[in-house]
């Protein structure tokens, strides 16, 4: 997709009023690596190709292999993630896609079994912000494929 607004220049104040998330988000409860986990997968449901080039970078450089990379969309069949890993990709799935209009119990309560109350805080907010950042690439588009490992790392 050809970029339709370059937003982070013509709505500087606006995208700027995001970045306190990220900085909270770098330094939240939940592990760095499950989060960006987390926002790959988030990424594959919206289609947001800028943000899938992103993490998969980001994970990649963090270790990830390219195995659980590839079977993520088909994470409930696929053998290779943790208890933990399933409980947040099953919480960020029912948080996107909102099907019922509510997550469903017996997803909140794996997710509180895996998560404290402040981890499973801290993992909505990063689902809500991945999904505000791929809607905003999605409708404006995005320079794809530019994206250098921690080029929006928090500090």
């Amino acid at each position: 997709m050809t970029q339709r607004i370059k937003f982070t220049e013509t709505e500087k104040e606006a995208m700027s009023s995001l970045y306190p998330l990220n900085k909270y988000l770098s330094k939240s409860s939940v592990e760095k690596h499950l989060l960006d986990l987390i926002y790959f997968r988030v990424s594959q449901i919206n289609g947001c190709a800028f943000c899938l080039d992103m993490h998969s970078k980001d994970l990649r450089a963090m270790g990830e292999s390219e195995q659980r990379l590839y079977l993520l969309s088909a994470w409930r069949e696929a053998p290779f993630y943790s208890n933990r890993e399933r409980a947040a990709l099953a919480w960020a799935e029912a948080l996107t896609k909102l099907e019922s209009g509510l997550v469903p119990d017996e997803i909140y309560e794996e997710a509180r079994k895996k998560f404290s109350e402040k981890e499973l805080v801290d993992l909505t907010l990063a689902v809500t912000t991945i999904n505000t950042y791929n809607r905003i690439n999605i409708a404006f588009g995005a320079d794809t494929g530019s994206y250098k490992v921690g080029q929006f790392d928090q500090n």
